[in-house]
């Protein structure tokens, strides 16, 4: 499966960051929050990163531009999810929490949709198991680094395709490029 579009479903500081790099490579980037303050948060922190990437000359202003061009905001996940072909969910790490959004994502989403989990208190496995698509789920790491890049880990469950790490390889390789 091709990755022409992600939402990212929750609009803190790693909602924003997410949505950042997945814009800045070229991605169509739906960044959702049921709280309107957050998305208002969350664009400001994305606006400010990419004039400091511009200030010191990381980026240049027309890239800058382009990226922010690619976000879109959502206040609801229905809006940001039946869009995607990769939806990362980036809520707060409570395990009733994410279970709860992740069963929702898989209600909403397309068939072929990609479900990704920020998760650490949940294995992949525990919440593809409560999935109709245990093949198109898994877990990312992101570890932000100096100089406004990006270290990020594909973590498969058990039952994750080799097409779906596929895609998953792909966009990694173009968000920390």
């Amino acid at each position: 499966m091709v990755v022409n579009t992600v939402a990212v479903i929750g609009a803190r500081s790693l909602g924003a960051s997410l949505a950042l790099y997945s814009a800045r490579a070229g991605f169509r980037t739906i960044l959702e929050d049921i709280v309107p303050a957050s998305l208002r948060r969350a664009s400001h922190e994305v606006q400010t990163a990419l004039a400091a990437e511009v200030a010191c000359g990381a980026l240049t202003a027309a890239a800058a531009e382009q990226s922010l061009a690619r976000i879109e905001f959502a206040t609801s996940v229905e809006e940001a999810a039946r869009q995607a072909d990769l939806v990362i969910e980036a809520v707060p790490d409570e395990c009733e929490s994410k279970l709860e959004i992740v069963v929702f994502l898989d209600k909403l989403c397309r068939p072929g949709t990609i479900l990704a989990t920020t998760a650490t208190c949940l294995t992949v496995a525990d919440l593809a198991a409560m999935t109709f698509r245990p093949d198109r789920v898994v877990g990312l790491l992101f570890v932000p680094e100096a100089g406004a890049r990006l270290t990020l880990t594909v973590v498969a469950g058990p039952g994750t395709s080799a097409k779906t790490m596929a895609s998953l390889l792909a966009l990694s390789a173009r968000q920390t490029a």
